[in-house]
């Protein structure tokens, strides 16, 4: 299959460039402009993650069914609440705008104190004003059975209004500040700093990435091609996720953990067949230098026809069939790791799941196809001395790094010394691993609301200004709803009584009934003063709610619940998601190596490794340790499905690593090298690539980690130190410290297996 490949982008080189700008192009186009219908960022949605069937979802769906229409909140700080001509003023102001956003179409109820004479000791008027920072609420409701596009619309009229009320309110010195937030306002502000954060991020990774590329390979033209493919990847990828929302519902995070997932492959993808193409153009150019001299006739290159060299061909085609290979079971393997989430029953992770298994794909494709066509276009190219190498200062640089790794070297040097103290480096390494991990045992997993937005944020000072100022407004802590409706009044009496004994609870509000829900009715509870609802304590509280033995059974909902919910489904969810990835993951290293002890191992330095990127995680972003320094607020825990991105695609991306490196090692070691001497030159010549992907895919993390948005800061934080661990102490100390210890016990495998591996081997 890949000889045919590389065949078929040898003889076309230019019609499969052509065919990427055309895909690519369109994909692109897709996302940005919705064709006419909705672009991408505003069909994601930006909800709390649930579980489908939960306590906690179902409370969600009962309040949905009953709840007032969406509505628009404008806050009015600094007014002079006392002074009669004042009041008459702003009485006169709230009067016409409240008439003219009645006249609007869809418009429910408006709401402000100045409907009443102003007085706290009013229960209406009490709720929408503060006296001591002389603020008060106007609340904009709209009819409940409207369709979504019509509540968009009718939000955008309501929201233009208040917004010119608020600006007369200020420009008349009725007031000194006006804060405009609805439930629209914060999705929109949610998307569209995800999409400043995914801008962010190419710009900061790109740029960067291209430079490190430039002193690997010595040149721009090596640099790019991964570039190229890189950006090609990310614009059918977000193509392809646009399609996906009209089959699935989709998060607004999955666009930039994926977006995050295919550049990063893509780019290192690129440099492993760039890689390969230099060094087998330049053994086979070097072959035909020694046949000419030594008098040996050879093929003459066909006039005009750079694109069709026959050593250019032949490298192009080797480069198909053996990285190609490689870059095949690399991407396989991570589609693997990334799918398991499907089997998670949070629709977020599933919808992460497709999503981030299409963009793997995508990211192999560009590399097999686009990237070898690139490749072929460019000829010999790849062998003129860059005019980097003419820069005094980066002439020895590009002397060292630039050309083909040759067999003795840094990496080769490091291997050795591995092999002399393989225990002690065994040891060492697993210790560091352990210690780094240590963290987690104190990991507390959280679903954030509002404080994912970055404090400077609009919405976010709008929020908790108004929750501030306004703590009538404040929604119960907790939703409990019992399962039956029309429950009489002494079994409601004697659930409130129960809950108002649990621990952790302060008060339980009035049951108030839920319209359109069968007689349900909702009980509100209050916490604690100092007890955060995403706090392990309140998770805690819930947990012991729901264990009580009530008068009638109840569904308990709420932030917390949902907090709970969704980290008992990661835990019911982990066997099946993490057995089938194991699983196909442990076949696959099998038919490549035709070893069962490679697979194991691997396996287990991964897990170890991922371990220790999360406890390092926890130990940042949980304990706020280096806070400051990356510029966010420590939260008091990990976000849930960050720390499910974190294993999934952390997983899979050491299991990149593991098939660069293990393949060299095979390859040399099937070629008759004895196994220290496979590690040593398997090292040596994929090290210097493992090492570059893997800085450029550091670089690639840390620009989303640059961004805004707390859990993708986190994802970046997380998944950058993953790759730092996985590179340097586990591909370059671990592995070769545990395959000097195993010998050539590293290729056993049952003798009943191995005519299994001999018919079914992956292998160059």
């Amino acid at each position: 299959m890949f000889a045919r490949l590389g065949h078929l982008v040898t003889r076309r080189p230019l019609w499969v460039v052509a065919a990427w700008i055309l895909v690519a192009g369109t994909l692109a186009a897709a996302a940005m402009t919705g064709f006419g219908g909705t672009p991408l960022f505003q069909k994601l949605e930006t909800d709390q993650p649930t579980v489908p069937g939960s306590d906690s979802e179902q409370v969600i769906d009962l309040l949905s069914e009953s709840a007032d229409g969406a509505s628009v909140l404008l806050m009015v700080g600094g007014a002079d609440l006392t002074t009669p001509e004042a009041v008459a003023a702003t009485s006169e102001s709230l009067t016409t705008a409240r008439e003219e956003i009645l006249a609007l179409d869809g418009v429910s109820e408006v709401s402000d104190p100045y409907q009443h004479p102003l007085g706290p000791t009013q229960p209406e008027v009490a709720a929408l004003v503060d006296e001591e920072t002389g603020s008060y609420l106007v609340r904009v409701t709209l009819e409940a059975d409207l369709a979504d596009a019509t509540v968009k619309e009718v939000e955008g009229d309501v929201e233009g209004h208040l917004a010119q009320l608020g600006k007369d309110l200020v420009a008349d010195d009725l007031a000194d500040e006006t804060l405009l937030t609805s439930n629209s306002i914060m999705v929109r502000e949610f998307n569209h700093q995800m999409e400043s954060d995914l801008v962010r991020g190419e710009l900061v990774a790109l740029p960067i990435s291209l430079l490190v590329m430039v002193i690997v390979f010595g040149g721009a033209l090596a640099a790019g091609m991964p570039i190229v493919g890189a950006v090609a990847s990310i614009g059918a990828g977000l193509g392809s996720i646009w399609s996906l929302s009209y089959v699935m519902d989709l998060d607004s995070v999955v666009i930039n953990v994926v977006t995050l997932l295919g550049l990063g492959l893509s780019i290192d993808y690129g440099l492993l067949m760039v890689s390969r193409f230099r060094e087998e153009l330049k053994e086979l150019v070097d072959e035909q230098t020694a046949a000419i001299t030594a008098g040996i006739p050879v093929g003459k290159r066909r006039r005009g026809g750079r694109r069709r060299d026959p050593l250019v061909v032949t490298a192009v085609q080797r480069t198909v069939v053996t990285a190609g290979r490689t870059v095949t079971f690399s991407a396989l393997t991570i589609a693997i790791c990334v799918a398991g989430l499907i089997a998670m029953s949070p629709s977020l992770l599933k919808g992460l799941g497709v999503a981030g298994s299409i963009i793997v794909l995508i990211a192999l494709l560009t590399a097999i196809t686009l990237v070898p066509a690139l490749l072929m276009l460019s000829g010999r190219r790849f062998l003129r001395p860059s005019i980097l190498s003419r820069v005094p200062g980066l002439r020895s640089v590009v002397g060292r790094l630039g050309d083909v790794a040759p067999r003795r070297g840094l990496f080769s040097a490091l291997a050795t010394w591995v092999q002399r103290y393989p225990w002690p480096v065994l040891l060492g390494c697993l210790a560091l691993l352990v210690v780094a991990a240590f963290p987690i045992g104190s990991m507390h997993l959280r679903n954030s609301g509002i404080d994912a937005l970055p404090a400077t944020s609009p919405s976010r000072i709008a929020v908790d200004t108004i929750d501030e100022r306004f703590p009538a407004t404040h929604q119960p802590d907790i939703y409990v709803v019992p399962e039956d409706g029309n429950l009489d009044e002494h079994l409601l009496a004697s659930i409130s009584s129960d809950l108002r004994e649990a621990r952790g609870v302060d008060s339980v509000d009035a049951p108030v009934p839920l319209e359109d829900s069968g007689g349900h009715v909702l009980l509100g509870l209050r916490l604690d003063p100092g007890i955060t609802v995403d706090s392990q304590e309140a998770v805690d509280i819930v947990r012991d709610l729901r264990e009580l033995d009530l008068a009638a059974p109840v569904l308990i909902g709420g932030q917390s619940a949902g907090q709970l919910d969704f980290t008992d489904a990661l835990v019911r969810g982990l066997p099946i998601a993490g057995g089938m990835v194991l699983l196909a993951t442990f076949v696959l290293l099998f038919l490549m190596t035709g070893s069962v002890l490679v697979p194991l191992k691997a396996l287990l330095t991964n897990a170890i490794s991922i371990a220790a990127s999360l406890g390092i995680t926890t130990w940042v972003f949980q304990m706020g340790h280096g806070a400051s320094l990356l510029g966010f607020e420590a939260a008091g825990g990990l976000e849930s499905y960050v720390v499910a991105i974190v294993v999934a695609f952390g997983f899979g991306l050491a299991m990149d690593y593991e098939v660069f490196l293990i393949a060299r090692i095979k390859e040399l070691y099937d070629s008759g090298l004895s196994n220290n001497e496979a590690v040593v030159v398997g090292l040596q010549r994929s090290g210097r690539i493992i090492t570059s992907a893997a800085l450029v895919i550091i670089v690639v993390f840390a620009g989303f980690a640059s961004g805004e948005l707390l859990p993708i800061k986190e994802a970046g934080f997380a998944l950058a130190v993953a790759v730092a661990l996985d590179a340097t102490i586990v591909r370059m100390l671990l592995v070769p410290a545990t395959m000097t210890v195993l010998g050539d016990l590293n290729w056993w495998a049952p003798r009943w297996l191995r005519p299994l591996a001999r018919r079914f081997a992956i292998e160059h």
